[in-house]
């Protein structure tokens, strides 16, 4: 078995898709360019899950959806009208025991 440590030699030798190209340098060269460009996606990718303005964008976009379901609309009918309900019935009492 080998050592963790030990150090592994590699003569020419490159995979590139799952096969290996021999004494290819360019092989090398594409498959470098590759994974450059495919960790310059995910960085980006996972940057604009992280990001702030985009989680802000995502949850009004969410709100904009949930605001047009009629189980919504109802609801916050019901919510405005027990706001005036209660307004008007503090208004009342208030005006009742100034007398």
């Amino acid at each position: 078995m080998t050592e963790p440590s030990a150090a592994v030699e590699v003569h020419r030798a490159v995979t590139v898709n799952g096969a290996v190209a021999k004494g290819d340098p360019e092989a090398l060269y594409a498959q470098i360019e590759q994974t450059r460009e495919d960790l310059a996606r995910t960085i980006d990718s996972l940057a604009e899950r992280v990001s702030p303005a985009s989680n802000l964008r995502l949850l009004r976009q969410k709100a904009a959806e949930q605001v047009g379901r009629p189980e919504v609309k109802i609801g916050a009918a019901a919510v405005g009208l027990a706001v005036v309900g209660v307004t008007i019935l503090s208004i009342w009492a208030r005006h009742r025991r100034d007398r």
